[in-house]
């Protein structure tokens, strides 16, 4: 009797000991799936930064708002709705389609809502949501080629546009392999190569080929069908944020989906065609294009030509060390592309732990970028000067720096006065790279006008003759200022 008992009593404290470990583990997994590093960090901000690429119609693109430039949009809409049920601001940041992913994994935002669809390519770099909107795609032709492009045969042999890294892109190589695809970075892009038949068609979401077709006659949609294997367009997020995926499907079930969704489409394509003249509504962009514009250039070459003296004088320095160094930096720098560089700056300095703005990061890779040419173009003006120059100081009892600052560098300056301007011209015009982060340049303001207007050719002849007026306006003062000096010599 008294085994029975105590093999009774072993046996429910074995049950009550495995109850409360599963109760244990429950609440711990309850506790881990309360919290994600996303979700923490966006509490603690009490900002939602969302990434997205503004020059999609109707899904996102920039408007003039109460005479202030607005990203507006159903994508746009939902993104406020989801801030404001999640209780916090909301900060857009517009940049290239094709860098989205890689800001959403480096932490640059914490969410991106771009009409970006669901592919399992993508879902290995980052999260999705559910799908709050799907779309087919389409062929965009020009009108008058219609009766010619309606079949897959009568792309044989032609180019097809498509944006760069989008799901519109891998259809057209697997639905065109007789067809070359031809990968841009944005829809303004394809647009124009359509309309000046650099490109037989274009690859593009219907609802924006739509928003082409009635804004512009010369557009037409072809009756081809497009395969499209994707879950349908949703929010990207960084990996291993359950918390906010579970929060942001929640919202969309409960408050996007549905007549919300309804709604803010209409609206976006109400104010996609609302008719004004085209100067009035974007002589803006123009204006703060040229600004950042100029503000890159004069920020690139002030600090160009500060790190450039200090690079040059370590290239001719005695020092072994300094010397190695400055020559590896201009080597590095010289012998890799510009964009390359504003992605390392843009992205590597987040790696870091360094959240740097677009504009700062872009006018310091223009700065690291101009002074290694600045650098060389030094060194060449001080070895202009004959040694007698340097000589003669030192025997007057300067020192070798007080020559060189002296005596060597005022008169380097106005042999290397020429190249020093056209660097500042060549920087002027480099700006345009960083367009690619979000930074609003002159071409970056040239892109959301033809976004926004459906002209995808006026405001690029717009943007030239600003570009031209800036070079020819800084040539002639350079050409005054070496006039003057000429004289004083």
């Amino acid at each position: 009797m008294g085994k029975k008992i105590g093999v009774i009593l072993m046996t429910t404290l074995l049950m009550l000991s495995t109850v409360v470990g599963l109760f244990g583990l429950t609440d711990t997994a309850s506790a881990a799936a309360k919290t994600d590093p996303t979700w923490e960090k966006i509490k603690k901000s009490g900002t939602l930064v969302v990434g997205t690429s503004a020059d999609y119609a109707p899904y996102e693109f920039h408007t003039t708002v109460n005479n202030k430039d607005e990203i507006v949009g159903f994508d746009m809409a939902m993104a406020k709705e989801i801030a404001k049920q999640l209780g916090v601001k909301l900060k857009i940041v517009d940049m290239s389609f094709d860098a989205l992913l890689g800001s959403v994994t480096t932490g640059k935002v914490d969410m991106v809502i771009a009409g970006m669809s669901d592919t399992e390519e993508r879902e290995q770099e980052v999260d999705f949501s559910t799908s709050y909107f799907n779309d087919a795609n389409v062929m965009l032709v020009k009108k008058n080629q219609l009766n010619q492009l309606k079949t897959v045969k009568d792309f044989k042999g032609k180019k097809i546009a498509a944006q760069v890294a989008s799901t519109q892109y891998e259809a057209g190589e697997t639905g065109f392999p007789k067809s070359t695809i031809v990968a841009l970075k944005k829809i303004t892009d394809e647009a124009t190569q359509v309309s000046q038949d650099k490109v037989a068609g274009a690859i593009v979401a219907s609802t924006t080929a739509d928003s082409y077709v009635m804004q512009s006659k010369q557009f037409a949609i072809s009756p081809i069908k497009i395969p499209n294997n994707t879950k349908g367009s949703a929010i990207a997020m960084p990996k291993n944020s359950p918390v906010l995926k579970s929060k942001v499907n929640k919202i969309i079930k409960e408050n996007v989906l549905g007549a919300p969704m309804k709604k803010w489409k209409a609206e976006a394509i109400k104010t996609m065609t609302k008719k004004e003249s085209f100067f009035d509504k974007y002589w803006p962009y123009f204006v703060k294009g040229t600004y950042f514009t100029l503000g890159l250039a004069v920020i690139g070459v002030f600090f160009g030509v500060v790190l450039g003296t200090l690079i040059a004088l370590m290239k001719i320095s005695n020092v072994w060390v300094l010397k190695a160094l400055a020559n590896v930096y201009i080597e590095f720098v010289r012998g890799t592309p510009l964009l390359i560089q504003v992605f390392i700056v843009f992205f590597g300095t987040q790696i870091i732990g360094l959240n740097v703005a677009g504009f700062v990061a872009g006018a310091t890779a223009m700065s690291l970028n101009s002074a290694a040419y600045v650098a060389e173009i030094i060194r060449s003006g001080i070895n202009s000067i004959s040694n007698g120059q340097t000589e003669a100081a030192r025997s007057l009892g300067l020192s070798k720096k007080q020559a060189m600052r002296y005596v060597v560098l005022p008169q380097a300056v106005k042999n290397i006065l020429p190249a020093l301007g056209n660097e500042f011209i060549t920087v002027i015009k480099e700006g345009s790279v960083v367009s690619v982060i979000g930074v609003g340049e002159l071409t970056f303001q040239t892109s959301l006008v033809q976004g926004v207007s459906f002209k995808p050719f006026t405001p690029l002849m717009i943007t030239a003759l600003i570009y031209f007026i800036l070079t020819f306006t800084l040539s002639r003062l350079l050409g005054l200022a070496e006039r003057r000096m000429a004289k004083s010599n």
